[in-house]
């Protein structure tokens, strides 16, 4: 198949991904395609992810349990360490229960099919993420969208279309956009109209919340009763994977009826071992968390008259995702490159991922950075193109 003519177009409308090789760990300070940069593209929220303790971790696991699981969970592939965390992540989030996935990815397009199908409803945030709207498709189920955070309309959705079984499908945060869905009001109309609602807190998990027990636990919620919670293990965590957690009733369900659960050898049992270390560091981590809320404040605070100067927006987000809005995917582009060539990797998102005219840098913080590093970051954007 020639594709030649489609990437040209790609090309044209400035919508040609480019993958960037990374020489270094991941980290703040990185060697990027050849040359040092200083990097605000990583979701290593934490700075977790070359954390002494963890490689450790992660090399006493392989020497205990080798490097790979050889099966699937049910075939002879569910291990000790796999167990210990389960039940861990479930203690630690505040559900019965709790199931591992191998990526954020696997974990949503294997929850959705699992809990709506033919003749069942689904009710999605227009912004959710990619996984969730490819899970919808795959779940074969009748769907609505509704705009962002549009209660209301929502609540139209549900009083007007009736199924078998009905879910409410967000992100907690949206990975885009920073924000927090409203997830209190989300679950009042899930138990007004008998629905299930479904949380992908891949974002907050780690972040936010009482010892970073999540978005959930932000708004002093668990994932119990009609509310299930998707939490991701290689951003905060620093680490890999994927879990849901819930009530034991539906984990068993999922467990049983999850195509990627089920249909996939398991995670080496190592990096279990890894992420049972890593929730010990997260838990306890509240003065990383103390410092990335103020490198957030300290970036809004230098960005504000930034933006406003060049016409650029700054969404409200009180969380480690700072959108920083251009416009157009060109615009947007060059001053990517502008800031690459003063050393700085912030990515330039582009269409289909965020809506047309909405391009823009995604800036991700980590406590890993200093105030220094937030403080060049906000004098390159000042002196960037356009």
């Amino acid at each position: 198949m020639n594709h030649q003519r489609e990437l040209t177009e790609l090309t044209e409308a400035g919508l040609l991904r480019r993958r960037r090789v990374a020489g270094s760990p991941c980290g703040v300070e990185m060697i990027v395609d050849g040359r040092p940069v200083l990097s605000f593209a990583s979701n290593d929220y934490l700075g977790l992810a070359t954390d002494p303790r963890l490689v450790d971790a992660l090399a006493e696991g392989a020497r205990a349990w080798g490097v790979g699981a050889g099966a699937s969970h049910f075939l002879g592939g569910h291990f000790e360490p796999h167990q210990q965390l389960e039940e861990r992540l479930a203690a630690f989030v505040g559900a019965e229960r709790a199931l591992l996935f191998s990526t954020g990815y696997m974990a949503n397009i294997g929850i959705v099919p699992a809990l709506a199908g033919r003749g069942d409803v689904i009710f999605a945030d227009k912004l959710n993420h990619a996984s969730l709207i490819d899970a919808v498709r795959l779940a074969n189920a009748f769907s609505h969208r509704y705009p962002h955070g549009d209660l209301g309309v929502l609540e139209g959705q549900l009083a007007a279309n009736r199924g078998k079984r009905r879910l409410i499908l967000t992100d907690a945060v949206f990975s885009m956009d920073g924000d927090l869905a409203p997830l209190p009001e989300l679950l009042e109309l899930a138990e007004r109209h008998d629905t299930w609602l479904v949380a992908d807190d891949a974002h907050g998990f780690g972040v936010l919340g009482p010892q970073g027990r999540g978005s959930l636990a932000r708004f002093g919620l668990a994932p119990t009763g009609r509310l299930l919670m998707m939490g991701t293990l290689g951003k905060a965590a620093g680490v890999a994977g994927a879990f849901a957690a819930g009530d034991a009733e539906v984990i068993e369900w999922l467990e049983q009826t999850a195509r990627t659960a089920i249909f996939t050898t398991a995670a080496p049992p190592a990096l279990s071992c890894t992420l049972l270390a890593s929730v010990d560091l997260v838990e306890a981590a509240d003065d990383r968390r103390a410092h990335l809320r103020a490198l957030i404040a300290r970036l809004r605070a230098g960005l504000a008259p930034v933006a406003a100067r060049k016409g650029w927006r700054l969404p409200p987000s009180d969380t480690a995702i700072q959108p920083l809005i251009i416009g157009g995917n060109r615009e947007t582009l060059a001053v990517a490159e502008a800031l690459l060539a003063r050393g700085i990797w912030a990515p330039a998102i582009r269409p289909p991922t965020v809506p047309e005219g909405a391009a823009r840098l995604r800036i991700s913080l980590s406590a890993a950075h200093g105030e220094a590093q937030v403080d060049r970051l906000v004098d390159a954007l000042a002196e960037a193109a356009p």
